[in-house]
């Protein structure tokens, strides 16, 4: 019977064992040929001796990197001198009497246990970079996570119920991924960005605890932590509230950070409203493993004669500042008009900063602070010989944006963040719309289904800015993990909802009439949730690639290298679909 790699240890010393896999490295020592045989649990040390089999040697000497044997032969202990503690298997070694060449190999693009190879190379010969222990280690890591969650809820009474992928087109949120039907002439369905108006159905369905791990697809600009589809964990619940779904939640989280990394979570998980988490992170997906937290100075900025800071506060704008403790001489002008740079990607027209030396104010704005203003400054900031103090004043967009994503690339540089920490927290109290000003009118910050607090409720159209939501993140190292809200059950309510976004009558019965004639028909208080899985994964791998933990990802601009998709269709094809590409060669 066939072994993996890591099933055989020391304790099968002189027994006979059955081993297939790919050649690792081979190495040929002049009569003696060594292997490393690599399958998904490790790497296996074979010999060939000619004492021990002249015919499997002479097989040996035609091996290559990447060939697929089978091999079968007495396992030994190895000299200790020969211990390999890279490997798990670094004691023994199997000496082979017996092999079969399952497979040949052409020489690889590249070596697989190169980790310098360009990412492009690495996708276009995706099945040979997922041959890395590192990756298959990570998607092993993805199924226990996938496992643990499926585990919790199926004990919690969920019901994992699958949902449509061809649906219908909606307004909110990214652009949806068009597939054109070819029975209904120019008529088109959308991939589901998420399943949410199906969930909400099915709690109207009476189902009350529904579940799926599912694709989910948006249209949108890529980044790291971004791909065009995904994969979520979606979880709604009839008949309950925050406080329900955020103690569900919060011991789902222990349970499966228990199962895959061995961690043990303190519970509940600190909380933090919207407000303070813009406040005092700039961002509202605060990373609290580390300090460098932002400093309101607006009002003393009104005291300090200088034009920057006094115009910022006075037009409605703020002043903020991040200390960054005892380590102003790591930080040159050069160093500093980097992170002057870094900034004005978001918005800030500069960055002011001051020195603490010598128990004086050291810089470019030091000679606009007085005396008072100094002591003060010193007594709000509680600084020290050592500090460095870098401002932005701006609007408050533009301060929060600017410093929030400072504040991260600081403990970077840095190297503040502590390794293997798992910082878990809600943020709450979010607010329930969001203005554009370019389209001049506002949207929905989560989604139109969530509901607003109870007190709120007369503010829906008379002051929609002022109205806080039903809502909660759960955050995990400065990543959004998940999302979630307490959904609007009645029809009244969801109506006043539509028309604080700005749809017309016929807009709303065009896209959600079908939602709004269910809940003629009596429907639950529901409440749900949807985890990142994929962003998941990768925060518990330790990586800041999301292409990582996906077997198949797509690159930056959406494009999947091996098999060369997105690509043209034939004209047959479009013809069928009524389509027509207009498209200069």
């Amino acid at each position: 019977m066939r072994r993996y790699a890591t099933e055989i240890t020391e304790e099968l010393t002189g027994e006979r064992v059955h081993l297939k896999g790919w050649v690792q490295k081979r190495r040929d020592l002049g009569g003696l040929i060594f292997i490393d045989l690599r399958d998904r649990s490790g790497v296996m040390q074979v010999v060939f001796n000619p004492e021990v089999s002249e015919a499997a040697l002479e097989t040996a000497e035609r091996i290559r990197s990447e060939y697929v044997i089978s091999v079968t032969g007495e396992v030994l202990q190895r000299d200790p001198s020969q211990y390999n503690d890279n490997i798990e298997t670094g004691k023994i070694e199997v000496l082979v009497d017996e092999v079969e060449v399952l497979s040949k190999a052409d020489t690889p693009p590249f070596q697989i246990m190169d980790e310098s190879i360009a990412e492009d190379i690495r996708l276009k010969y995706r099945y040979l970079d997922l041959r890395k222990p590192k990756l298959q280690n990570i998607l092993k890591l993805r199924h226990q996570l996938n496992r643990s969650i499926r585990n919790f809820l199926d004990n919690e009474t969920f019901i994992d119920i699958e949902t449509p992928v061809l649906s219908k087109s909606t307004p909110e949120g990214a652009r949806d991924y068009l597939v054109p039907s070819r029975v209904h002439e120019g008529e088109f369905y959308a991939l589901p960005q998420s399943p949410q108006i199906y969930k909400q159905l099915l709690m109207l369905s009476g189902m009350e605890r529904y579940y799926q791990i599912v694709k989910c697809f948006r249209d949108e600009d890529l980044r790291a932590d971004r791909q065009p589809e995904f994969t979520q964990v979606d979880i709604e619940m009839s008949f309950t509230d925050q406080e329900q779904m955020i103690e569900l939640n919060e011991r789902m989280i222990k349970q499966v950070m228990k199962d895959v990394k061995g961690v043990d979570i303190k519970t509940p998980l600190p909380r933090m409203t919207y407000a303070q988490a813009m406040a005092e992170y700039g961002v509202d997906k605060p990373d609290t493993r580390f300090e460098l937290k932002l400093n309101d100075l607006s009002d003393f900025s009104r005291s300090v004669d200088f034009k920057v800071f006094r115009s910022a506060v006075e037009n409605g704008g703020m002043v903020k500042a991040i200390v960054v403790k005892g380590e102003e001489s790591r930080f040159s002008r050069k160093d500093i008009d980097k992170l002057e740079t870094y900034v004005k990607t978001y918005g800030a027209k500069g960055l002011a900063w001051l020195k603490v030396k010598e128990d004086d104010l050291n810089g470019p704005i030091a000679k606009f602070f007085s005396e008072d203003n100094q002591k003060e400054f010193y007594e709000t900031l509680s600084l020290e010989n050592g500090d460095l103090i870098l401002f932005v004043a701006d609007t408050e967009k533009v301060v929060h944006a600017s410093l929030g994503n400072l504040r991260n690339k600081l403990a970077k540089d840095l190297d503040l963040i502590p390794e293997g920490q798992f910082n878990f927290l809600w943020v709450t109290d979010w607010p329930l719309f969001e203005y554009d000003e370019e389209a001049g009118r506002y949207f929905a910050a989560h989604h139109p289904f969530t509901s607003p607090r109870v007190e709120d409720l007369g503010k829906l159209e008379t002051a929609p800015e002022e109205v806080i939501a039903n809502a909660y993140d759960i955050v995990l190292n400065g990543y959004e993990l998940g999302g979630g809200s307490v959904r609007i059950h009645d029809a009244e309510t969801q109506e006043k909802m539509f028309r604080a976004l700005g749809f017309t009558d016929a807009e709303r019965d065009e896209q959600f009439g079908f939602l709004l004639e269910a809940f003629k028909y009596g429907a639950p208080p529901h409440g749900g949730i949807a985890y990142g899985f994929d962003r998941f994964v990768m925060l518990l791998a330790g990586t800041d690639n999301i292409r990582d933990v996906i077997a198949f990802p797509k690159t930056a601009s959406a494009s999947d290298l091996m098999m060369n998709a997105p690509s043209r269709v034939s004209g047959e094809q479009l013809k069928e679909l009524h389509i027509e590409v207009d498209i200069e060669e």
